[in-house]
């Protein structure tokens, strides 16, 4: 499989559970819900940050974005609760 270079760290970004994750880490088709990615989540968002079916299904859709766009769709939809 191909890994994809992150425009966050010049690096590749394949490793999810490890790799540092910025708000302009691009979301790539390696993606994964890890508990690294939780954590970033929870900083960005709040402790009350949970993934959810949609949301889940909005960062695997395969168009372009980067975990920046994650946090602000997570807090778009949260306010709308």
């Amino acid at each position: 499989m191909r890994k994809e270079p992150s425009r966050a760290t010049g690096s590749r970004v394949s490793d999810w559970h490890l790799r540092p994750i910025a708000r302009k880490t691009p979301i790539t088709r390696t993606y994964r819900n890890t508990q690294n990615v939780r954590r970033f989540f929870k900083a960005q968002c709040g402790e009350h940050f949970k993934f959810d079916r949609p949301l889940m299904a909005w960062l695997k859709s395969g168009k372009p974005k980067t975990m920046d766009d994650a946090v602000k769709e997570w807090l778009r939809r949260e306010a709308t609760r």
